[in-house]
């Protein structure tokens, strides 16, 4: 991969989730201490471009389903030089609300997901509120106005968006989740989102409890083994330990912004 420019990549935090360790977990944990969530978007920058994965939610998004905002997800992007305005790709993970939201945030991007997340979003499954309670309609709804405005590229499986930046579906979580594969100074990282919320989830073969398909999701843990350079360059969709494994993308941005195109210090 020496012709390909690596990217830089930043996992930026802006909301966090008190919760308990059995909540994080299929069948529960016996160890059922506190297990905060942080929520996250991604950024990947370089010579073909700015890419951001996923769009986080909103303080409306927050206040109603009990989410604490530390950072707007604008607000970070511009600490490291991203303006929300210009960026030409969004890459959509999955359809949830802590990762489509904040709709008019990126107005001159294309959209890019899966053609199976588009149809579970807008299908049957909605109409089990056991399912439909993690989506929000509006954020389907302006994905679908997205898609009339010329605004939202289809994938199905494996597609390349730009030199080594792929994404590949996995499921499991979602019928459509989708995971972004991206070439680095150090290797292939994954941008796991939710195919895996927790190094745990990895580390232990535990899933966590929101899930489409189980088998999906445990076969997505050795896909996302396959696609990385090696277990260390997974990053997980909602680990706190992120932000301690990797660097501060720049001195004042320790716990809010990292570098994950370096190697972890722990």
């Amino acid at each position: 991969m020496s012709s390909i420019e690596p990217y830089e990549v930043f996992a930026i935090r802006y909301a966090q989730h008190m919760r308990k360790a059995s909540e994080n977990f299929l069948g529960g944990d016996p160890h059922d201490g506190p297990m905060p969530i942080d929520y996250y978007i991604w950024a990947i920058v370089g010579k073909s471009g700015t890419f951001v994965v996923d769009t986080g939610f909103d303080q409306a998004s927050a206040d109603k389903r009990g989410r604490i905002l530390l950072n707007p997800p604008a607000q970070s992007l511009s600490a490291i030089g991203i303006n929300p305005a210009t960026v030409q790709n969004v890459i959509v993970t999955h359809m949830h609300y802590d990762h489509a939201g904040n709709h008019d945030l990126f107005p001159n991007a294309s959209y890019h997901i899966q053609d199976r997340e588009m149809a579970y979003c807008t299908g049957r499954c909605m109409c089990h509120s056991a399912i439909s309670y993690a989506f929000e309609v509006d954020d389907v709804v302006a994905m679908t106005r997205r898609l009339f405005a010329g605004k939202v590229s289809f994938h199905d499986g494996v597609d390349e968006i730009a030199p080594g930046l792929t994404v590949h579906h996995i499921g499991g979580h979602t019928m459509g989740l989708q995971v972004v594969r991206v070439w680095t100074q150090r290797g292939w990282i994954v941008l796991a989102s939710d195919a895996v919320h927790f190094y745990a989830n990895l580390d232990t073969g535990r899933p966590f409890p929101v899930i489409y398909n189980v088998g999906d999701m445990l076969d997505g843990f050795d896909k996302l083994k396959k696609l990385a350079s090696s277990p260390n360059h997974i990053i997980p969709g909602h680990d706190p330990l992120v932000l301690q494994r990797y660097p501060a993308a720049r001195p004042g941005l320790e716990g809010i912004i990292a570098r994950l195109d370096v190697e972890p210090g722990l």
